[in-house]
This record gives C-alpha cells, structure tokens and sequence, in this order.
C-alpha cells in the first residue's frame, strides 16, 4: 500500500509499483475467471483480463446478442465461451457483471455453483448492500470481494490499449478463504486499474448510485437542459445554445479539468472568464447542496435502489426506457449536438 496525500487527508491506495502484474498472475495463476455476463463491465474486464495472461472464460446465453458479440470478440465456444451454468461450475472466481435486475434473475441459479473456496465478484456493491430487496446472500464459505472500476467498461478498454488506467475501488464483504485480499487486488490489476483505493460494498453502491444521479449524469443534463433552454428563450440560436453549454465545456475545458484540475483550469482562463466563475460557483453550490442532500439521503435510505428494481422488473420496462430514452434523444439540445457533432473536423 502506499500512503497519499488527497487534500490534506492521508489515505491508502495500492498501485502497480506495490502490487506489479507480476505478483497478480502468480496470485490467480491456479484461478479460473469465469465472467458472468458480456454487457457494460464484461467485454473490457475479460479482455484486459486476458491479455494481461490470466485464464478467462465467458459464460453467456447462446443465440444472443452478446454471445455474437463475445465470438466477434475473439472467445470460442466450447473454449473460452459457455453458457451461462457451464461456465459458473467451471470458474474458481465468478465475476458477475450482469445488470442488476440480471443479477437478481440469475441469482437461484447460479448460487448453486458456488461451491467452498470459489469467490464471487461484484463490480457494484447494489446486490449484496440491498439483499433483502435483492436476496442475493452468498454461502458462508466463499469469498465475496468487489473490484469497481471508476467509468465504463468501453472507457476500460479504450485506456488499457493506450497504454493507461481507470481508477477502481475494491472491497471485501467476506474473506472465507484468508486469500479474498489477494485475490481481489490482483483482480483489480489485472483488470487495468489505474490505482485502487479500499471501500465497502454500501459506499460503494452510496456513491455510485449518487454520481450518476448526481454530476455524472442527471444533474450535469438538468444543469446543461436549464443553461440551453434560457439561452435560446433568449434569442440564441441552437448551436450558439449548445456550443456555450456542452461543447465548449466537453471538447476544450473539461480535458484541461481532466489533466490539470478545476484550480488550474481557472487559473489560465481569461480574466473576465475568472471573475464570472469566481462570483457564481458557490451560489451554484448553494442552489444545489439541499438537491445533493435530498438524493444522498433517498440512496442511502434504499428508496433508489426499489426504484430502480420496481421500475426494471415491469414486463413493459424496455418500452418505457426507449420513450424516455427517444424524449431525451429527440429534444432540440441533444438534436443540435448532432448536428455540432457531424460539423467537427475530424468527422
């Protein structure tokens, strides 16, 4: 482990100097991982997985869409792909990547492969923190760990072939073998995980669950529908209206957010550009901490979780999904951003 300074907060985290991919293949060299689901997490974590050198086998319903997508990938049925049960009895160490409403359907089934000494992998604290909506309760005698990557599955794979990583969390729920610590920061690496950082499985699913209500992505649309909507109501064009409030910000000041920080970001910005933020992000802070504190509390309540898990189970859930999906996708702002996106030079 080595010891950070986050802002004047000491705080432990485990890199590749600590921890080198080396030492990670010799913890899971007798490891079979069979990753459970080939959706959002599954393809990048399975090919980093294995290019990295470590025994990977998919599990996966034949004839569908991400078996198709799983053979284009490179993984060979009756090899390296299996269906979904064959797989789970195979593997040592079980990444369950599926959905969480997956995860809840295919929980009777697959318990039953988790036989002693097996270990069970989350890459979301969702289904162990909330197991009385989601009755996901591991054996006694199996270690339950978690490896969360900080973004996407494709933004995994797209950093792993730069060369880069994607920060991750970890945590151990259950440590039935003496070997889930191991086990999990080798996972973590093995993965292509910048740095790891410890957690548990509820603050993990806590701010999860918060980020991508909040700043990752419902706040971050409500805060660009409302900045659009007032600049067009006055007079603005649509793609003034969109430059001004998502593509400035994506395309130029966010990647220097990204390298540098907020701090430096503001610091080589014009003056009048400075004084402007400057005067308006606390007032900004102020209008939406009360929204902050309502949703953190919503979330650590469980209310977001049966929500979510109400409105993932109805038999009509996917055409519900696609009408919000088609309002969003259909307004005028993110039409716009199309049509901005097309305009780029190197479109």
């Amino acid at each position: 482990m080595a010891t950070i300074n986050f802002g004047g907060v000491l705080e432990d985290v485990v890199t590749r100097e600590e921890f080198p991919m080396e030492k990670a293949r010799e913890v899971l060299k007798d490891e079979v991982i069979a990753i459970i689901g080939y959706g959002v997490q599954g393809p990048g974590q399975a090919l980093n997985l294995k290019d990295n050198g470590f025994n990977v086998i998919i599990g996966q319903r034949k004839d569908s869409k991400t078996w198709d997508k799983a053979v284009a990938d490179g993984w060979v049925p009756g090899q390296t792909l299996f269906e979904i049960e064959e797989a789970a009895q195979k593997g040592t160490i079980i990444q369950f990547l599926l959905s969480d409403a997956g995860q809840i359907a295919l929980w009777p089934t697959l318990k039953t492969h988790l036989t002693k000494g097996k270990a069970l992998y989350f890459s979301h604290g969702f289904g162990i923190t909330y197991k009385d909506q989601t009755n996901i309760v591991p054996p006694a005698d199996v270690d339950v760990i978690l490896v969360a990557p900080k973004g996407s599955g494709t933004s995994l794979r797209r950093l792993f072939l730069a060369g880069q990583g994607l920060n991750s969390s970890f945590a151990i729920y259950q440590d039935a073998t003496g070997k889930a610590r191991d086990r999990v920061i080798a996972l973590g690496i093995g993965v292509g995980s910048g740095y790891l950082f410890e957690t548990d499985f509820k603050k993990e699913v806590t701010s999860d669950l918060t980020g991508e209500r909040g700043t990752l992505m419902g706040a971050i649309q409500g805060i660009f529908a409302a900045q659009y909507e007032v600049l067009r109501k006055n007079g603005h064009s649509p793609s003034e209206a969109f430059n001004e409030t998502v593509e400035e910000l994506t395309q130029s000041l966010m990647p220097l957010v990204a390298e540098n920080g907020m701090d430096w970001m503001y610091a080589n910005c014009s003056t009048t550009a400075q004084r402007g933020a400057l005067d308006w992000w606390k007032k900004f802070k102020d209008a939406s901490q009360p929204v902050f504190e309502e949703l953190y509390a919503s979330v650590a309540a469980g209310k977001e979780a049966a929500r979510s898990i109400a409105s993932n189970s109805t038999p009509d859930y996917r055409d519900k999904l696609n009408e919000e999906l088609r309002e969003l996708r259909e307004s005028e702002m993110w039409q716009a951003g199309a049509a901005v996106r097309k305009l780029r030079p190197n479109n």
